[in-house]
């Protein structure tokens, strides 16, 4: 029998109700767009992966009512918001089941007036919600009105009060310092600030759209830079893993990789799975880069990026995007359509 590996059991994490998204953000790390056609979670799947979530998800060190970043449950997309109804019901069946620190994520696009939003919120609570995470940054400020951010932090700070996470706070200051009005091109934005401010204060992963849309800001490297890397640390982490509509369980932000069906964590945490059939995980978690590239070459004729890359996690996602465009013999690269939108 082929070595087995034991899944991790995460203790956070995010469900994402859909990749579908109000914006193209440049730094997403799940290609979230309008265009994605997989649509939303279906309510059976919903409970089967929140009953199963229920058992394992870990409060925030501050009490099971408080909410942080890495601990408990939120909700997030793509955007969740465009889907209203689905959202509330998601919310409604975590709170039934006890899930503690819940918290949604949201870029605020539906946020156009003060009754809507207002409304919303209120009824989320109302139904359970937690927290909520406003994502600013200058990428999100390409599609959404500044006012429908400030709008939704000023009532989310009346409703949830600590429960409220910015997400940069840096950046709120920053634009209301600037008096930002409407929306703002990011090539517009970089024309007000130095880009190596960007690049020291954002949080921004080298990894998903960035490492296309905003390579410009790094330095790029050979494949050859990379290659003695593996991606162990990442994989086997616990914590603000994510969950996808269909079930695939995600280890941390690792976009379009599933363990198998976070449904059956049990088996895959207890029982493990077979990595001979998971060659691409056992490329990157008993090997190195070299190994995942090494067999994208010999099967699938794996050509280098002449342009380089900005890090490990663009070289890794390159050659599996690759790989799940010429085949889709390998069980991991889910869900597939992630890597047609890349």
């Amino acid at each position: 029998m082929s070595p087995r590996f034991l899944v991790p059991t995460p203790f956070s994490g995010g469900l994402i109700l859909s990749y579908q998204c109000s914006c193209e953000c440049k730094h997403c790390m799940y290609f979230g767009t309008p265009a994605w056609k997989d649509g939303w979670i279906k309510e059976k799947n919903l409970r089967e992966i929140l009953s199963l979530l229920s058992k394992v998800i870990k409060p925030s060190p501050l009490g099971k009512d408080r909410v942080s970043l890495n601990h408990g449950l939120h909700f997030t997309g793509g955007e969740p918001f465009l889907n209203y109804k689905i959202l509330l019901k998601s919310i409604e069946i975590a709170s039934e089941l006890e899930i503690p620190s819940l918290f949604v994520e949201t870029n605020c696009y539906w946020c156009k007036n003060d009754k809507i939003t207002e409304k919303r919120l209120l009824e989320l609570k109302n139904k359970g919600l937690q927290g909520i995470l406003i994502s600013v940054n200058p990428f999100i400020l390409e599609h959404v009105p500044f006012e429908r951010i400030e709008r939704a932090i000023k009532i989310s700070n009346q409703l949830f009060e600590d429960n409220l996470m910015i997400y940069q706070l840096y950046y709120y200051v920053q634009f209301k310092n600037m008096k930002i009005k409407g929306i703002l091109n990011f090539d517009d934005y970089l024309k007000l600030v130095k880009i190596e401010e960007v690049k020291r204060r954002v949080e921004l992963f080298k990894m998903g759209r960035a490492a296309h849309e905003l390579s410009f800001l790094y330095e790029r490297f050979p494949l050859k830079v990379f290659l003695n890397e593996n991606c162990k640390m990442e994989l086997v982490r616990n914590w603000h893993c994510h969950f996808d509509l269909h079930g695939n369980y995600m280890p941390g932000y690792c976009g379009g990789f599933s363990w198998g069906d976070v449904r059956n964590l049990d088996l895959l945490s207890k029982k493990g799975i077979e990595l001979e059939k998971y060659p691409i995980f056992n490329a990157l978690i008993n090997g190195k880069l070299k190994d995942l590239h090494e067999l994208a070459v010999k099967n699938f004729n794996y050509q280098e990026l002449r342009t380089g890359y900005v890090s490990k996690c663009h070289a890794c996602f390159d050659i599996r995007k690759h790989l799940a465009l010429k085949t889709n013999v390998y069980k991991e690269l889910q869900p597939r359509e992630f890597y047609f939108h890349s």
